[in-house]
């Protein structure tokens, strides 16, 4: 073709800009209206618990996302450093999502199951305990603030009117099953019928007496990236 023609004619430049776009805005859009969703199924990822939910209420409150992402991008040195990249559907049900595009810490996409409950509860009391080099603040009253989740089966409700597949009876459940979660001893039948047999019952903040922010806030740490088993995960071909 010669080029010389679009080049000296402003015009036609114009219309040939525009006709390009409008046919490569179709050939993106158009499809989108014939399938169901966007994203990936992926067996094992599931809603969060009502403890983990409320974990990531403080993870936001609190700032974390500022720090630390929750996105592993697909290129060698990532993957060495932090494990397999980030799926879309691990995020299914995150709203907001915790991606991010900045990192003054590590990401946490692939942080659950790293440390043990007493490293984070250490790294929240004191960060430069663990990681001397750390230039994250302090978080010593997630341990002393008692959890408020008297409202957990209404949030439940309203992420379930966002697209989050909550049942009636894990919405009427909320409570119980944060509570079970929290306590190794109860007997948590009910919560991993729901959730799943993976779902860590744990005292996560080394106080068996009591449920702080800090056992939602590292039972949530602990679940991240611990849903799929990537040893026999096959992306699907499209």
């Amino acid at each position: 073709m010669n080029h010389a023609i679009f080049e000296k004619n402003i015009p036609l430049m114009g219309i040939g800009i525009i006709l390009v776009t409008i046919i490569g805005a179709l050939v993106e859009i158009v499809p989108l209206f014939y399938i169901d969703s966007t994203i990936e199924k992926v067996e094992g990822v599931r809603p969060y618990t009502p403890l983990e939910l409320k974990g990531r209420d403080i993870y936001i409150r609190e700032g974390c996302y500022n720090c630390h992402s929750q996105m592993i991008r697909p290129f060698r040195d990532e993957v060495e450093r932090y494990g397999h990249y980030s799926l879309a559907a691990e995020s299914m049900y995150d709203h907001p999502f915790q991606w991010g595009s900045k990192r003054t810490g590590p990401d946490l996409a692939r942080v659950g199951g790293k440390y043990s409950n007493l490293w984070h509860q250490n790294h929240m009391r004191g960060p430069r305990t663990v990681v001397p080099e750390s230039v994250m603040p302090n978080y010593p009253w997630l341990e002393k603030n008692l959890l408020a989740y008297d409202d957990i089966g209404t949030r439940l409700a309203v992420m379930k009117k966002l697209g989050v597949p909550y049942s009636d009876a894990a919405i009427a459940a909320a409570k119980a099953d944060l509570e079970t979660q929290a306590n190794p001893a109860a007997d948590g039948r009910g919560l991993h019928e729901r959730y799943g047999a993976k779902v860590t019952q744990e005292d996560f903040d080394g106080q068996p007496d009591r449920i702080t922010e800090l056992d939602a806030l590292v039972a949530y740490l602990q679940m991240l990236g611990r849903q799929i088993d990537f040893s026999t995960y096959r992306a699907q071909a499209r």
